[in-house]
């Protein structure tokens, strides 16, 4: 594989400004374009707007629009938010430009010149949120879309068909190929079992709305969203413009698509189907990120927890959040976005780590030489081990990044950055620095932690770039951050001696969250929901009971059943807890709180002689664990 990279986000929807999941997808896009800028790459990185479509047309009629005038009014929003975020793209495409409409004419030319796109008729559900027809198996309730849960319009009309089912087996057998072509390896099982159940011919134009780029077959349609949005990636590349770059970055380089979870099987299947039927190579590797919820809760508007990532860099600093949302979670994974996780994640990673090491190494080394690179002679086995952790460092951030795995590469930067600190307290250098004889062993040392500190900017600088150039240039190193190459970092020794350091200013402030101390006042007209009674409460029986076993039902996948002493007998209880408690084993031996006079029910086939009592927060649903030296069989007063 020649050293060329093109790496991709989604084209994003104009009919919402962008938020935390499309900063995500970008920012994960950005930092695996700098990465391999920094391996000796040549990178081509995109991001646009998906600007055609029956939503945009009827939106802007809504909003007094023409559909031209309300995406000209939403695609700057994106480009704005990309430059706060430091996102170096280094092409933005719309789907309402005249060299994407070429390229998407000349794709459909190929596929219909080859006899793959027919003339039919389409009638069935159709979603014009996601702008896909849902076939009748894949339905949610009594008529929802399975993705977004909208209701489905019924649809009769001419359509012209792209024969995807042809591509079935083909696309399979590459798939099988080629183990990273779809990642995380959970999406692709996914996929593979989504084409399994047989792909049907999809339906690529529409003529009961205009806002699209015209069939040249036939003007009267217009292309469906997916022939045309997908096609935006070949576009930018030079399909049908720029021969020698399509053959630089497409033909002959590593093609990497990044995107939510929620779109995978438009670019796992169709995508690829369409490649095939042009003749046109795949892309290596198409990724999947999950989802972000907000202190345990899905994201909407209607609850007014949608986080907006500029609000968010204005707390914290662009950097701070480029990490958090690249460190809290692997990449394929749901993610939570938490205050609490946030402010942790800055302090202890940032501030504490690599902060506090930054600090120190600069600190000491304007103490005892002033801010002087000096050589020195001496050797300890802490040497060696953090040069031997380096060499490994190098090769799992490579193999993580080569994947797609930030969070992982991070934490391999991070086991060294560490590593770094532990050096500080084993070599000791203010000891070192009371007795002359020692200076040239503490100037080894110091040398050892400026030239850490050197390599550790170039591997966090795709993450946190901003912070990497000032790292260096407290470094005194002149050269610009986006110049450097890991290759020029992989052997130990790249600080020349006699350089002249900075002056360590903080990089990482810690982040302190002032908490409202609640109001103690009380509510005299509180109303009570569904009030009882003292004799009410006396009816129930609840006890402290001890667990004995546990474990799951066969066949029952929410259900667990239990063996508990009550003190004075030994009970079964089944419980609706399954998935809050993947291991159930884990639970024997606690105590916990049980209602033991409600009557017996066969539950799954299972007789439940109790109801073990839990709490339910944020749809997570806990036992009520009590204190091992409470008295087994206590009741509840």
């Amino acid at each position: 594989m020649s050293k060329n990279f093109y790496v991709t986000t989604p084209i994003y929807y104009v009919n919402g400004d962008p938020h935390v999941g499309s900063a995500y997808t970008t920012i994960a896009a950005d930092v695996i374009a700098r990465y391999k800028k920094t391996m000796g790459y040549d990178v081509f990185f995109l991001t646009g707007t998906d600007e055609h479509g029956q939503k945009v047309e009827e939106t802007a009629i809504a909003k007094g629009h023409t559909p031209q005038e309300w995406t000209d009014i939403m695609a700057p929003r994106f480009k704005e938010m990309w430059k706060t975020l430091n996102i170096q793209n280094d092409d933005f495409i719309r789907t309402t430009e005249p060299r994407h409409a070429d390229a998407v004419r000349k794709i459909i030319k190929k596929v219909y010149d080859k006899g793959d796109i027919y003339k039919g008729a389409y009638e069935g559900k159709y979603c014009v949120s996601c702008e896909t027809f849902v076939p009748e198996n894949q339905i949610a309730g009594e008529n929802n879309c399975p993705d977004c849960g909208k209701e489905l319009r019924v649809v009769k009309e001419e359509s012209y068909f792209f024969k995807m089912s042809k591509y079935q087996d083909a696309l399979l057998k590459h798939i099988d190929e080629n183990p990273d072509f779809i990642l995380p390896t959970s999406r692709r099982n996914e996929v593979i079992s989504f084409i399994k159940q047989g792909l049907n011919d999809l339906s690529i134009s529409r003529n009961t709305f205009k806002w699209g780029i015209p069939l040249e077959f036939e003007p009267e349609h217009v292309t469906y969203v997916w022939f045309d949005a997908l096609t935006n990636y070949i576009t930018a590349a030079g399909y049908e413009n720029n021969p020698e770059m399509f053959d630089k970055f497409w033909t002959n380089g590593e093609v990497v698509h990044l995107l939510g979870k929620d779109i995978l099987r438009f670019h796992a299947i169709i995508w690829p189907c369409m490649l095939m039927a042009a003749e046109e190579k795949l892309p290596e590797k198409v990724v999947a990120h999950g989802w972000w919820t907000v202190e345990g809760e899905k994201m909407s508007k209607s609850k007014g927890n949608v986080v907006d990532p500029i609000a968010e860099t204005e707390k914290y600093g662009v950097d701070a959040f480029r990490y958090f949302v690249m460190r809290e979670v692997h990449f394929g994974n749901d993610g939570d976005y938490s205050t609490n996780s946030m402010v942790t994640r800055v302090n202890a990673d940032l501030a504490n780590d690599l902060g506090n090491l930054l600090n120190r190494t600069l600190g000491m080394s304007k103490k005892y030489f002033g801010s002087v690179v000096v050589e020195g002679t001496g050797h300890e086995i802490y040497d060696d081990q953090i040069k031997e952790l380096w060499s490994e460092t190098l090769v799992n951030v490579e193999k993580h990044m080569d994947r797609l795995e930030y969070s992982k590469a991070l934490e391999a930067t991070w086991k060294f950055i560490s590593r770094m600190n532990k050096y500080i307290d084993e070599t000791m250098p203010w000891a070192l620095a009371k007795d002359e004889e020692k200076k040239a062993r503490l100037a080894v040392v110091m040398y050892n932690l400026v030239e850490a500190l050197y390599k550790i900017a170039v591997m966090v600088y795709p993450f946190i770039p901003e912070s990497a150039g000032k790292i260096w240039a407290q470094l005194g190193v002149e050269k610009n951050i986006e110049e450097a190459k890991v290759a020029d970092i992989t052997a130990w020794g790249s600080m020349e001696y006699d350089h002249k350091l900075g002056e360590a200013q903080p990089i990482f402030p810690r982040i302190e969250i002032v908490k409202e101390e609640p109001k103690a006042e009380i509510k005299e007209d509180l109303e009570i929901e569904n009030p009882i009674t003292i004799d009410d409460f006396d009816k129930v029986g609840i006890q402290v009971v001890e667990i004995l076993e546990a474990g799951n039902i066969e066949g029952a996948k929410n259900l667990l059943k239990f063996k508990v002493d009550t003190g004075s007998e030994i009970r079964q209880i089944v419980s609706g807890i399954a998935k809050h408690y993947k291991k159930p084993e884990e639970l024997v031996g606690k105590k916990v709180l049980a209602v033991t006079n409600l009557a017996p029910v066969k539950l799954r086939g299972e007789l439940s002689q109790g109801m073990l009592l839990t709490t339910e927060e944020k749809k997570r649903l806990k036992l009520i664990e009590i204190d091992s030296v409470v008295k087994l069989g206590a009741k509840v007063k």
